[in-house]
């Protein structure tokens, strides 16, 4: 679902993840959720996002730490 919405692009916001059409990045979106933002705050402040395009941003940040593989170097 979160391929619809999101994409990356070499010469938008340096390849960061962002969602389609815009300049707003998926590090964005999952900021201001972490920081409290409910996804109608973020409709309300981004008018030209809708629910789906967030909720493809959570879906994103999820699938990347899932994937993730860490390392201890201690």
């Amino acid at each position: 679902m979160w391929n619809e919405y999101i994409e990356q692009k070499p010469e938008i916001l340096g390849g960061k993840p962002v969602i389609k059409g815009t300049r707003i990045g998926v590090d964005l979106i999952l900021e201001k959720i972490g920081d409290g933002e409910t996804i109608e705050d973020l409709l309300i402040a981004y008018p030209h996002l809708t629910k789906e395009a967030i909720l493809a941003c959570i879906s994103f940040g999820a699938i990347s730490v899932r994937n993730e593989i860490l390392i201890d170097v201690a």
